[in-house]
This record gives C-alpha cells, sequence and structure tokens, in this order.
C-alpha cells in the first residue's frame, strides 16, 4: 500500500473562477451518520479528519445542505472557520426527508432560503462555489439556473457550479451565464458523463468527479485488470483510480470523500503516483469492457 508522506499540493493546482486550488479537495458527504443522514458517530472524529485534510494540503472541500441534513455544513464551519487559504463549495436543490432519501426542490424559493440558511450554517456572508445539486424534472432548468444568477448578483456567492447535469443544460446555462464547475458521477469503471467531461474542457469549466473512487458501484473497484495495476505500483485500486483521474484530464478536481483519517491519507497519497503511459492505457480500457 502506497502511505508516503505526501501534501495536495503534489497533485498540481486548478483554477476555479478567481481561485486557485490544489487538484486534490475532499467531498464532506461521508462525515455524517449512515445513510447520509444524521450526526457521525464521532462529532469530534469528524473535526480531526477535516483539520487533518487542511494539514495535508487540501484546500477545496465541497458539502451540500442534504448531507445530513445540514449536519456536514455544520462541522465544517466548527472545524475550519474562519477558512483561511481553503475554498469552500456547497450546493441546493435536493431535500432530505429520511437516510437515502433524496427529493429534488430547485425551484427559486427554495433555492434562495437552501442559499441563505447555508450562509447562515457556515457563518459566510459570500459563498466561494454554491453548485445546483440537480435538475428539477418539476422546474424550468432556466429558472433554476437563474435563480443563481441573482444570487451571484446579489453578492451571496462568488461561484456558480451545476451538478447531474446533462449536455443539454450545459448548453442552455452558457447561453445565460458564467458557470465555473461541473459536478457529475465519473471514476475510473463509470465513464456515462464523458460528454459532459468534454464539454468542460471545451470551454474552461472545472469538472468535479463524485464519486470518484466508485462510491456508488456494487463491487467497487474489484477488477482484475485495476488490482494487477495497482499490485505494479504498490497501491491501493482506490489509490489507482484517484491518479487515473489526475492523468485523464487537466481540468479535472477529484473529492474522494471518506470518513477514515487513515483513508484520507491514502488518497492524498495517490497524488505521488506516476502512472506509465502502457498502464495508462490498460485502465483506459476498462469501461468498455465494463457493462
Amino acid at each position: 500500500m502506497l502511505t508516503v508522506d505526501v501534501n495536495a499540493e503534489a497533485a498540481g493546482t486548478i483554477k476555479l473562477g478567481n481561485f486557485k486550488v490544489n487538484r486534490l479537495g475532499y467531498g464532506a458527504m461521508r462525515i455524517t451518520g449512515p445513510g447520509i443522514w444524521g450526526d457521525p458517530a464521532s462529532r469530534q472524529g469528524a473535526i480531526r479528519l477535516l483539520k487533518r485534510a487542511v494539514e495535508l494540503g487540501v484546500n477545496f472541500i465541497d458539502t451540500a445542505d442534504a448531507y445530513g441534513p445540514e449536519v456536514s455544513e455544520n462541522l465544517i464551519k466548527e472545524a475550519l472557520f474562519p477558512y483561511r487559504g481553503i475554498v469552500v463549495a456547497t450546493k441546493g436543490g435536493l431535500i432530505r426527508r429520511g437516510p437515502g432519501i433524496w427529493i429534488a426542490d430547485c425551484s427559486p424559493e427554495h433555492l434562495r432560503r437552501a442559499c441563505e440558511d447555508s450562509l447562515r450554517r457556515l457563518h459566510l456572508d459570500s459563498i466561494d462555489l454554491y453548485q445546483l445539486h440537480t435538475v428539477d424534472p418539476k422546474v424550468r432548468f432556466e429558472d433554476s439556473f437563474g435563480t443563481l444568477l441573482d444570487l451571484q448578483s446579489e453578492g451571496k456567492i462568488k461561484h456558480i457550479g451545476l451538478s447531474n447535469i446533462e449536455p443539454q443544460q450545459f448548453t442552455t446555462a452558457m447561453n445565460m451565464g458564467e458557470f465555473v464547475s461541473v459536478q457529475n458521477n465519473y471514476n475510473l469503471i463509470n465513464r456515462e458523463h464523458e460528454d459532459i467531461l468534454r464539454l468542460c474542457q471545451q470551454h474552461g469549466v472545472t469538472f468535479i468527479p463524485y464519486f470518484p473512487v466508485g462510491g456508488n458501484l456494487p463491487d467497487g473497484f474489484a477488477n482484475d485488470v485495476v488490482s494487477k495495476v495497482a499490485a505494479k505500483y504498490n497501491a491501493s485500486p482506490y489509490q489507482i483510480a484517484i491518479a487515473w483521474l489526475l492523468d485523464h484530464s487537466a481540468n479535472i478536481l477529484p473529492i474522494p470523500g471518506t470518513s477514515s483519517i487513515k483513508h484520507l491519507e491514502e488518497n492524498v497519497s495517490a497524488a505521488a503516483l506516476e502512472i506509465d503511459e502502457a498502464d495508462i492505457n490498460t485502465l483506459n480500457a476498462i469501461s468498455k469492457n465494463v457493462s
């Protein structure tokens, strides 16, 4: 297992609007309870993990009001405020009714209320990156995105991001105003949103893959090919997955999440991996053989 002492700066940096952040961020979904619901088993443990992430050079923290709900944002504020040198991103547009239950509400009224509540919880006057968490089939996308543009013009958010979108919404948003990031499900095994990645590359938009180490895949990275490559580099399959993302495109900003400091340190260590071209080609071929 690769466990060298590596700082997240080893992954290089990326522009996110007016910010420059290290290319290995932290996704703060899993510092909540089971089912992304309620408080973690150890609140102090979650706070130590967030502080450790910053010690390791992570300066981009991604969360959402729906994580807990509210729990993740509250922990981030308790652990990291006043956020010196840290870019905090959050999202609005999903309502929680219980563990594993996610209900879209991207109405202008809800998004305004959600943004105000996130400002209060994070103790901010303006959110660095505020992302539309999903596309709500009950609401015109133009109305949802337009609300974020209004909130930006009012100074309540600095930059806008989108999440869980398709190419149609990307194009619509481009015609309406500026957004700096897209966050979609994407990883070594699941490359369903390669088209969104390519659009981001073409237009200088940062692509933030969620589930970067296959969090929603039934068997994770239990793949013979990945395991064989991992063994060659004395790494875990998850470290290989992160290193592959960093190599795959310069505009990718992975945000692996975990509730374990040990796994956090292993994830950051992946920034030191340099996979040779032959093995990259082997990894590139995997998704074509996965149903």
